[in-house]
């Protein structure tokens, strides 16, 4: 099994490339610089050998494309800087590029990463959350988040999106709340090692397909 993972060299995708591997899968991803890429994951040949790493921007169309070729599907954890003047298109520009790269070469399986707060789960953050930190400093982020995740849902791909609470780098819990009913969840943190041990087991389960689970730790 291959893997094409974007958004590799942030605090989740390093995870989530880790856990890849640990489970067997080859992992192709897409990174912006070799350099960086390389300091991340270093001695590469030797202590990651089923991983390759490729130059390129996920806003390529032909850098994307390039990096799908012979993968098996997406896990995408692309994130994007704060903005609080200008408007964020990143996020869903690169979805709609990687949903463009999968329809031309047949490849279905999409996991994406949004967050707690996009779609309908905006208003279970916790109050701070909700009323102050949302609003004013994430909130360009998350109207792009919401695009994604309809650019998601309106393509014809296997998809499923994953929203996670407030990502912690603590170690991996095993604990981890996965649900769709939004009764009842105000806030909470999961660990990035949580996410991705759930993201990479999702990726071949299906048990979530064309859904969009909040997950957090208990």
């Amino acid at each position: 099994m291959k893997v094409l993972v974007l958004g590799a060299t942030g605090g989740t995708g390093q995870r989530i490339v880790q856990e890849a591997l640990a489970q067997g899968y080859k992992v192709t991803a897409l990174v912006r610089s070799l350099t960086k890429g390389e300091a991340i994951f270093p001695n590469i040949k030797t202590l990651f050998p089923e991983l390759k790493l490729i130059q390129g921007d996920a806003l390529d169309r032909e850098a994307v494309a390039g990096a799908l070729s012979g993968c098996d599907g997406v896990i995408s954890a692309l994130g994007t800087g704060l903005s609080l003047f200008h408007e964020v298109t990143v996020l869903s520009d690169a979805t709609r590029t990687m949903i463009e790269a999968m329809r031309q070469q047949s490849v279905h399986r999409l996991v994406c990463i949004t967050g707690m707060g996009a779609g309908d789960s905006r208003g279970h953050g916790g109050f701070i959350y909700d009323r102050l930190i949302l609003p004013f400093v994430l909130g360009k982020i998350y109207r792009d988040k919401d695009r994604q995740e309809a650019e998601i849902r309106a393509s014809n791909l296997d998809w499923t999106i994953v929203r996670p609470s407030y990502l912690t780098n603590g170690p991996a819990t095993g604990n981890i709340r996965v649900t769709t009913n939004l009764a009842g969840i105000r806030g909470g943190s999961i660990a990035r090692a949580d996410v991705a041990n759930f993201v990479v087991g999702e990726f071949l389960q299906k048990k979530w397909l064309y859904k969009s689970p909040i997950i957090t730790n208990l």
